[in-house]
């Protein structure tokens, strides 16, 4: 997209509603995907498939382990399962299960899990996913992915059902702004560039894109120009757009609503470290937050646009 591209970023749905609508579409088209959930199909909202498909939904009760290795067992048997929970239990709970039965025989399943970072809001912190990108991460094989809006989710849906091996998708509780345009393509393991720059790039995922490109354009009234990069899928990463990016600006911000600590941040410095060191700055979470509207937790913690001009301009005072 050109720099004069212009983001209405009107408010959509959720992700996680986005999840559920698309995956009514991978059920209607492909007879081998079935549902699994533990107790929270209303709120993950695998309840569409559920009404839908109840003979291709299995609810799994408050028993994410179990799940998990239920789903092991019918990726192995030729079906194509979806098995969501909150992404703070999915994570948490099932991970030695995640390791053993999927990671380890790398068999093809896909897990959801909803209502990740702060922005869950008044459920609290024991619900909070801050870690889920990291844990996701750590497990070999597996494919992590956070999409930005409801577009980016639908489309990114199809890619994991047909992406052969384990996948991890993040999905938020809050609705957040649109976006993208419903004919934007998507592929796993490569980034999308919003708005081009030559300053500085800010690289962001889900709920943190659309504050990028807020923080871009305040930049861009104060004569800076900033690059920003969707990195929807956070394993496998795009490093060629990173390498072109730190070549190109010479400073890199990475902003997303995860612990900063083994989050995003850490892999694109990771990819920065080999290709072209640069300077970095990370807007993202050192501890565990609060309960309190989504809004007030997201201002609290440093999860806005401001926050994202803040570090741009530090890091623009390193590079200089």
């Amino acid at each position: 997209m050109p720099t004069t591209t212009k983001f209405d970023l009107n408010m959509g749905v959720a992700t996680r509603e986005a999840f559920g609508q698309a995956l009514v579409e991978l059920g209607r088209a492909n007879p081998n995907v079935v549902a699994l959930d533990a107790d929270l199909s209303k709120s993950t909202m695998s309840v569409y498939f559920q009404k839908e498909f109840p003979e291709r939904f299995i609810e799994c009760g408050i028993a994410e382990a179990n799940m998990v290795g239920i789903a092991s067992g019918l990726a192995s048997a030729g079906k194509i399962p979806f098995a969501s929970s909150f992404s703070a239990f999915i994570m948490t709970k099932a991970f030695e299960q995640m390791r053993v039965t999927i990671a380890y025989p790398n068999v093809n399943v896909k897990l959801v899990g909803t209502h990740s970072g702060i922005s869950i809001g008044e459920d609290g912190p024991s619900q909070m996913s801050l870690e889920d990108l990291a844990l996701a991460c750590a497990l070999p094989g597996f494919t992590v992915i956070s999409p930005a809006d409801e577009v980016a989710m639908r489309a990114l849906v199809h890619c994991a059902a047909d992406h052969v091996g384990p996948v991890f998708l993040r999905a938020g509780r809050v609705k957040v702004p649109v976006v993208y345009s419903a004919t934007q393509t998507f592929a796993i393991g490569k980034s999308i560039e919003l708005i081009s720059g030559t300053d500085v790039t800010l690289i962001a995922h889900g709920l943190l894109v659309a504050e990028t490109i807020r923080a871009a354009e305040t930049l861009q009234a104060a004569g800076i120009s900033a690059r920003v990069i969707d990195m929807h899928t956070i394993k496998p990463l795009d490093t060629d757009a990173i390498a072109k990016a730190a070549r190109e600006t010479g400073a890199i911000v990475v902003a997303e609503e995860h612990l900063a600590d083994g989050g995003l941040g850490v892999r694109v410095a990771q990819a920065v470290a080999q290709s072209q060191p640069v300077p970095m700055e990370f807007v993202g979470l050192d501890r565990y937050a609060e309960s309190g509207t989504p809004d007030e937790l997201l201002d609290k913690y440093g999860m806005r646009a401001v926050n994202v001009v803040a570090a741009a301009k530090r890091v623009l005072g390193r590079k200089k």
